[in-house]
């Protein structure tokens, strides 16, 4: 399945194909450009909600509502059922906490800090993290929590 190229040869009028001498063709066939990019376009839809990896954390519910977001990318630190502390997803020794959050302190523009604890973690233990953060120089602290838990009324 060949391409010719046909030419005028001088004036006769007779077209002729062959390997005569022809101009390159200067269009870009955009079609195959299209393909590749709605391919890649459909692997990131589908690789994108597998790249947030975390902890896993059973957080307890609530009904509070979301904080806004920010510009810069939220720090967080995770405690697990077993009581190990994480600080975004390096585990870190809670005598450290204190050193490293002063560091990170130093480099950033916000003192906010989102704090995230499993359902199971005694309140003295959640309670002394958050002094680390204090310490560390984070003022604004965020308690992360799963939305559609129980909401308390009134009379009850």
């Amino acid at each position: 399945m060949g391409a010719g190229v046909l030419q005028k040869s001088g004036d006769q009028g007779r077209r002729r194909r062959g390997r005569g001498r022809s101009r390159p063709m200067a269009e870009i066939n955009v079609t195959p450009f299209v393909d590749v990019m709605l391919v890649l376009l459909i692997i990131f839809m589908v690789a994108a909600p597998l790249m947030t990896v975390g902890v896993p954390v059973e957080l307890p519910k609530t009904a509070a509502n979301s904080l806004p977001s920010e510009q810069e990318e939220p720090l967080t630190v995770t405690i697990t059922a077993e009581g190990t502390v994480t600080l975004q997803t390096t585990e870190i020794a809670r005598d450290e906490l204190v050193t490293r959050l002063r560091a990170i302190a130093a480099e950033r523009d916000s003192t906010r800090i989102f704090l995230r604890a499993d359902g199971a973690v005694p309140y003295a233990q959640v309670m002394q993290v958050m002094g680390a953060l204090n310490r560390g120089g984070f003022s604004n602290i965020g308690l992360v929590t799963e939305a559609g838990g129980p909401t308390l009324d009134e009379g009850g």
